[in-house]
């Protein structure tokens, strides 16, 4: 069977009132869908709500591994491969590089060597860095257009490509240069075996990006709002301090909401961002919007200090002023599945002609296949020292539980009063019950796309922004312009959860700021886990040692480890704020055996590991096989498992731009890790157990040319199967 779509028309527009008669999609609901990567993630934008099972989205950065913010999070490479090959990302395939940072062009040339091909990418003011080119570009040119690549020059700070990199075996990214050297990148391990739109084939490094994407990323959410293909229902309404004004004529469900748009006299634009936005979805008890208006479009305030036309041009947001009135666009699509309840609630002060407008049509995708929209906002008055802001908790979204969905961006307020200084903060996001951050960046302007502080400078890009605030306290024009705020969206790179997800952002460098917050998480999620735990082996513990069959000759006697996770700081004004876990594993230089238990039903499996990250680039071979076939085991290649780096470092951030690398050697107190491995689907697919064999290959590489090798081994703590099981039917 193939996906078709929906069918739908519009029966009558009647007085407000729209009545549409939709079918059902004649769709194989139980065939898992196709899942579009890369630019055909940007695409078929219009499938943003599609479950992403199977697929795990990694940040990686050039963060202090102490927890602090030294060099404000620059130069701490895994390793330095000669002086001009420091390398912050390494990585065992296949996989999809999906977006790059760097500051300025700071470590420009970037060598980024592609299944063993080093591809040599430059920013155009390399050739001489003291005087940088005011229009600069990467080069090559026709490989990083805008706008899915720019440079400090547009962005106020920072070069970003989203330029999809794919690699079948290996990729790393090595800077040629060190001073100011920070980046974060973001990237994507698929199942192997799954229907992806287009096949992981090594990046060519000749094909420019297609025009078409090119094309549609240079519209924003106004311009893209379907007016074809569907439905509308409009009105007017006067709001009113704390009352509702309903958005009527929307349809019985199901449905996908295309298209949100407000318009107010451009007088009246701070009381319109006041108000709120709220979406119920299918009767569900608490709404999954419930925002201030002005955030929910990309922006923290309406006030426009300088008159542009647009204060925020994102992809799928927008705030655009004309003549007379201030116009917002929000095209996320929003499906539902029963009802659907908008409502605008009415903020400090009355607004008078707004008018709104809600479009929509048929769903293309199977119910189970798809989630609900989520915009959660969160209000951090007195941010807590030493503890991260907490974003998202999906734990306790809508009555908590288990979801499933993906995150697909934040807008956020940093500062109320003009200060850019707690911009050192780092996100750091963890999903499905990691201890590890799966994602951590260098700081919360690198995440909204700019650098430095964007230079106190505003700027709207599609998938990142600083839309509103003033350079500093004593340039404001007025006490909104104190107002700072950002976005960042994630498409093709959206991340991933299976079972929960938690977002946060530290504030300030070592979570000290005091600064009144106010964050907006932008998510796709429908309740219930589509990643489950099936089994879990303590290492060195004899009984559950015993209970999966762990064999390993060649295993160190077991160990306890009093270490921490990669996390914020450990202590703060004397407070201690992480202790230190005891844990108890092995380790290995050769190899290791052992069961784990899985649901027959599962349409994938994921294997996660606990480990001691004091032994450096632990890298394995890993066979599969079915635990209850008879006989010997029938092994099946599994993928090579590989984590570079180390709790050692090595940190290089010389004063002169063009000064040659340093080697400083740097060993945190954070020696406790966990990572990841996807299997092939053919060979966890049917079966109740599976027999995994672990051959460790030892990486024989120096911290540093010259340094002395440290002792290379596999550790071993702990194991635990996750099988993916389909999204149940019902919401």
């Amino acid at each position: 069977m193939s996906n078709k779509h929906a069918s739908f028309r519009v029966a009558a527009i009647t007085g407000g009132v729209v009545v549409m008669l939709i079918a059902l999609p004649d769709v194989g609901a139980d065939e898992p869908p196709v899942l579009p990567v890369g630019l055909d993630a940007v695409r078929q934008w219009e499938r943003w709500p599609l479950l992403r099972t199977g697929v795990r989205t990694y940040m990686r950065s050039t963060y202090d591994r102490t927890g602090g913010n030294e060099g404000a999070d620059a130069g701490h490479f895994l390793y330095q491969e000669a002086d001009d090959a420091n390398v912050t990302l390494d990585l065992a395939g296949p996989g999809l590089i999906c977006f790059t940072r760097f500051n300025h062009w700071h470590g420009s040339p970037w060598a980024h060597e592609v299944d063993g091909v080093r591809r040599i990418v430059r920013e155009s003011s390399t050739a001489d860095p003291l005087h940088p080119d005011p229009k600069a570009t990467f080069l090559p040119a026709d490989l990083f257009p805008e706008p899915l690549a720019f440079t400090w020059s547009t962005t106020k700070g920072a070069d970003l490509s989203w330029v999809p990199i794919p690699f079948e075996e290996t990729y790393r990214l090595a800077y040629g240069r060190t001073h100011y050297g920070t980046g974060y990148y973001i990237f994507q391990r698929f199942l192997p075996g799954q229907r992806l739109s287009a096949p992981i084939r090594s990046w060519d490094f000749a094909t420019p990006p297609a025009a078409d994407v090119l094309e549609l990323l240079r519209r924003s959410a106004d311009e893209l709002a379907p007016r074809a293909g569907g439905a509308e229902a409009s009105g007017v309404a006067s709001l009113r301090p704390g009352d509702a004004a309903p958005l009527s004529g929307l349809p019985a469900g199901p449905a996908m909401i295309r298209a949100v748009t407000l318009s107010a006299p451009r007088a009246q634009a701070l009381a319109l961002g006041r108000s709120r936005l709220r979406i119920t979805w299918d009767d569900r008890a608490e709404p999954s919007v419930d925002a201030p208006v002005a955030l929910f479009f990309g922006a923290g305030t309406l006030y426009n200090r300088d008159g542009r036309e647009y204060l925020v041009r994102a992809f799928p947001v927008s705030v655009r002023f004309d003549a007379d009135r201030v116009n917002l666009a929000c095209v996320l699509p929003m499906p539902f599945f029963r009802s659907a309840r908008v409502e605008l609630i009415g903020g400090t002060d009355p607004v008078d002609d707004v008018r709104w407008s809600v479009r929509w049509s048929g769903l293309a995708d199977p119910a189970d296949h798809l989630a609900h929209f989520h915009a959660t906002y969160r209000d951090h008055p007195t941010p807590e020292p030493g503890r991260d802001l907490m974003l998202l908790d999906t734990t306790r979204a809508e009555g908590g539980g288990d979801w499933s969905g993906h995150l697909v961006g934040t807008s956020f307020v940093f500062s109320h009063r003009a200060v850019l200084t707690t911009l050192e903060g780092d996100p750091r996001f963890y999903f499905d019950d990691g201890e590890s951050p799966q994602a951590q960046g260098t700081g919360t302007e690198e995440w909204g796309g700019g650098g430095d502080y964007w230079g106190g400078r505003n700027m709207t890009l599609p998938f990142a922004g600083h839309p509103v605030g003033a350079i500093d306290a004593a340039h404001a024009r007025d006490p909104e312009d104190l107002i700072e705020s950002a976005y960042r969206f994630l498409l093709s790179d959206l991340m991933p959860f299976g079972k929960n997800a938690r977002i946060t952002l530290e504030h300030g460098g070592t979570n000290e700021s005091t600064e009144h917050y106010e964050t907006l998480t932008y998510w796709y999620g429908r309740p219930g886990a589509t990643l489950i735990r099936t089994d879990s082996l303590a290492v060195g513990d004899p009984e559950s040692e015993r209970a999966h069959g762990y064999r390993s000759p060649d295993a160190s006697a077991p160990y306890e480890i009093v270490s921490r996770f990669e996390r914020g700081v450990d202590h703060l004004h004397g407070r201690e704020i992480y202790p230190a876990q005891r844990e108890r594993g092995r380790s290995t230089t050769g190899t290791s055996e052992f069961t784990l238990k899985l649901a027959p039903s599962n349409s994938g499996v994921m294997l996660r590991r606990r480990l001691d990250y004091a032994f450096p680039d632990q890298r394995a071979e890993l066979d599969v096989a079915d635990a209850d076939a008879p006989g010997e085991p029938a092994w099946q290649p599994a993928g090579t498992w590989y984590l570079a780096g180390s709790n050692t470092c090595v940190y290089s951030n010389p004063k002169g731009e063009l000064d040659g690398p340093q080697h400083i050697v740097q060993t945190s107190n954070r020696r406790l890790r966990e990572d990841e491995i996807l299997l092939p689907i053919s060979a966890t697919r049917g079966r109740k157990a599976i027999r995994v064999r672990v051959r460790f290959r030892p990486v024989n590489r120096p911290l540093f040319p010259g340094r002395p090798m440290a002792a290379r081994a596999w550790s071993e703590i702990r194991y635990e199967a996750w099988c993916y099981a389909r999204a149940e039917r019902a919401f």
